[in-house]
């Protein structure tokens, strides 16, 4: 299958401010229904070898940049490497609407 280019915000977008105690970047990864996702790494800061990992996608409704990426920069804070994620058809991921007959 083959990856949906998202356009995806390069600026901090977030509800809540940068951490100064992880990095962080976008991704992109596909689903199992071959749907592109967005998504933001939070990377604990001198981070070496590997991590315990954490996904974190938020309530219907919501986007990445508030509560799951709150949470996600906080886990991230304490040593976890994390995503959150906007899932199909939200925010910054991909996904096509089917039309209803």
């Amino acid at each position: 299958m083959n990856t949906e280019a998202l356009k995806m915000v390069t600026v901090w977008d977030k509800t809540f401010p940068k951490s100064e105690k992880v990095n962080h970047k976008k991704i992109t990864f596909m689903n199992r229904y071959g749907i592109t996702l967005a998504a933001d790494m939070y990377i604990p800061k001198n981070a070496e070898g590997k991590l315990p990992s954490i996904a974190v996608s938020g309530p219907f409704g919501a986007v990445k940049e508030q509560c799951s990426g709150l949470y996600a920069q906080t886990m991230a804070e304490r040593g976890f490497l994390t995503i959150a994620f906007d899932p199909s058809f939200t925010g910054e991921s991909g996904g096509l609407q089917r039309s209803r007959l």
